[in-house]
């Protein structure tokens, strides 16, 4: 039967025996195999001797613990080194995920950070405006052309001007692009002055509006603008939704979503999430988000910048797909599609895109790691982690793979948050009183870049009630344009209003006074009401003071002629509708017009 040892009475035998043996001239060579039979009695049976040794594997860490020292099989002889080899082994608690197919482990892994992502931030490669961006924001206006580009202003000019001739016939007057940026410009005017949701007509009115809006142009032709402006051809519009939901504004939105990623590049910390545009009327892929300020109107994925929030990658969500089957792992897809183009960086997401598999794909296809958010209903996910009944208040509890690390971390007694990160390869849990973990702090520090820019553009936005989804996403489009605008140049010029505090309200009201400025120029009759007429005598003296670049006579004029005799000869014969005539790709704000009152006081 097998005596009881505690680990002290083992290690107090052994040294006896040992001592004993080499006093006795006769004692035999202990040999390597030999060893665990000098720590018991010659004479004593062998099955007894294992169940000792069972003995003291269940209690050296408890005696160790009580005495506070370690046995040191280095400095001993052969069969203390025997003894050591044959020490028991720390266990290590295992997890498996809830579909049986990853095993996770409670001890981190020995992983070298090899990632660029995870190196220091002087290492990285410098990020910001690009230098096609560096090259051509000379000022305001031309840095917010960047995204608003000739080419967009054409399509929309001409599928505009279509409209207009057949709503109103031989009475639309053909928009220009001095047209088109003055509309743009009181759009964006009326968001400075926190006129979105008020009626247009108080905006013209004499005695409570801005003279800025009557100085620019009529209250009727504004209404008229805003109701006549289109995207796309409606001919062929019904044949374009048949696979294509977008159809409405697709050219448009595609030139521009190209034009995003060429003008910046992002820094380190790049932010993925949801957009969502108010809008509450009629559109076929309208969404119902109840977490939403506005609940209803047009989803948006967006990839942006988390420091500056710069908008590089949009994409629209426009529901299920035509055939009607759901999409499966459609928040990786959505995160593969919007960072596409991108390396070396780490993707900050909520728990609606972040999944084991998207982790490993981002490493090994682009080099980039991820932090997020998981839900709890993920079968990659072991079910110990999901536990909390058991656990304290601002406890952590990790588990990690080769490439990830998985946190537990209970912020409220019975609610846990977990968190999924291939970017951190440790347990490391800061000092805070919280307790809160490195992955907690480094996704709080960067969630919000899509957010912010949420945010910022609310603040300003040029949207107005309209009924109609097309125009809504348009003026998202100037939003978000004329805030990507305001990241360059800022970027571009550090030093620009230092330590004001309104720089963005000021950026954009310059950019609105400077769209409008062309037009008002053109006017031949003074406004009636004497503000609006101010500002009009205003900039018509500045205009002489500081007279246009001066621009070759006849060539725009015969540019715009041949473009506008073509695009008739394709309207086709049913059709009296001419198409508009291509504005001309001149640097600044000047295009040919009518003549100012400077080159009218010249010509008398």
């Amino acid at each position: 039967m097998a005596r009881d040892f505690s680990a002290l009475q083992v290690l107090q035998q052994m040294f006896a025996n040992i001592e004993q043996s080499e006093s006795e001239e006769e004692a035999e060579d202990v040999s390597e195999d030999d060893g665990e039979e000098c720590a018991e009695n010659v004479a004593e049976e062998e099955e007894e001797e294992e169940e000792d040794r069972q003995e003291y594997a269940e209690h050296v860490s408890e005696e160790e613990e009580e005495d506070g020292q370690e046995y040191d099989a280095v400095n001993h002889d052969d069969d203390g080194a025997v003894a050591a080899d044959q020490a028991p082994q720390i266990d290590r608690d295992t997890f498996l995920s809830k579909n049986g197919q990853i095993e996770w482990r409670s001890i981190a892994y020995r992983r070298n950070p090899r990632l660029l992502s995870q190196r220091d931030s002087t290492e990285r490669t410098p990020r910001g405006p690009t230098a096609y961006a560096v090259s051509h924001a000379h000022d305001i206006v031309s840095a917010f052309l960047l995204f608003v580009t000739p080419q967009i202003e054409r399509v929309i000019l001409d599928v505009t001007n279509r409209e207009g001739y057949l709503k109103h016939g031989e009475e639309w007057k053909a928009m220009d692009a001095t047209d088109l940026r003055a509309y743009i410009g009181l759009l964006i005017l009326a968001g400075v002055y926190k006129s979105r949701g008020e009626a247009a007509a108080s905006l013209w009115d004499a005695q409570s509006g801005r003279a800025i809006f009557r100085a620019t142009m009529q209250l009727k032709l504004f209404y008229t603008y805003s109701t006549s402006i289109r995207f796309d051809d409606r001919g062929t519009r019904a044949a374009r939704r048949a696979t294509d939901k977008l159809a409405a504004i697709r050219e448009v939105w595609d030139m521009w979503v190209e034009r995003l990623p060429r003008l910046y590049d992002p820094g380190p910390e790049v932010t993925v999430d949801e957009q969502l545009l108010a809008f509450r009327g009629r559109c076929p892929f309208k969404q119902y988000m109840p977490s939403k300020p506005a609940k209803y109107g047009i989803k948006s994925w967006v990839a942006c910048d988390a420091k500056s929030s710069y908008a590089w990658k949009m994409q629209v969500y426009t529901g299920k797909q035509m055939d009607g089957v759901p999409e499966r792992n459609q928040g990786m897809r959505v995160v593969l599609d919007v960072t596409e183009g991108l390396k070396d960086r780490n993707v900050t997401c909520d728990n609606f895109f972040t999944s084991y598999e998207l982790g490993r794909e981002l490493m090994a296809t682009r080099n980039m790691t991820v932090v997020g958010t998981v839900r709890k209903n993920r079968a990659e996910l072991p079910s110990e982690l999901l536990t909390t009944k058991t656990r304290r208040v601002l406890s952590s509890q990790f588990a990690f793979t080769p490439t990830t690390t998985l946190v537990s971390y209970l912020a409220k007694k019975n609610k846990n948050v977990l968190l999924m990160s291939t970017r951190h390869t440790d347990a490391e849990i800061s000092d805070r009183n919280d307790g809160k973990p490195t992955i907690v702090l480094d996704y709080n520090l960067n969630k919000g870049g899509v957010d912010n820019l949420d945010k910022v553009i609310t603040a300003y936005s040029c949207k107005r009630k309209t009924a109609r989804w097309p125009l809504v996403i348009f003026s998202n489009i100037v939003d978000v344009s004329s805030y990507n605008a305001f990241v360059i140049w800022r970027e571009v010029n550090p030093n620009w209003m230092p330590r004001k505090r309104n720089k963005r309200r000021f950026f954009l009201e310059q950019l609105g006074r400077a769209l409008v400025t062309p037009l008002i120029e053109r006017r031949r009759c003074l406004p009636r009401t004497g503000a609006a007429a101010a500002v009009v005598k205003d900039l018509r003296m500045a205009s002489c003071r500081d007279p246009p670049p001066q621009r070759r006579p006849g060539e725009d004029r015969a540019a715009a002629a041949a473009a506008a005799t073509a695009a008739s000869s394709s309207a086709g014969p049913t059709s009296p509708v001419p198409a508009s005539a291509t504005p001309p790709e001149i640097k600044g704000q000047y295009t040919e017009a009518p003549l100012t009152f400077c080159e009218m006081d010249a010509a008398k």
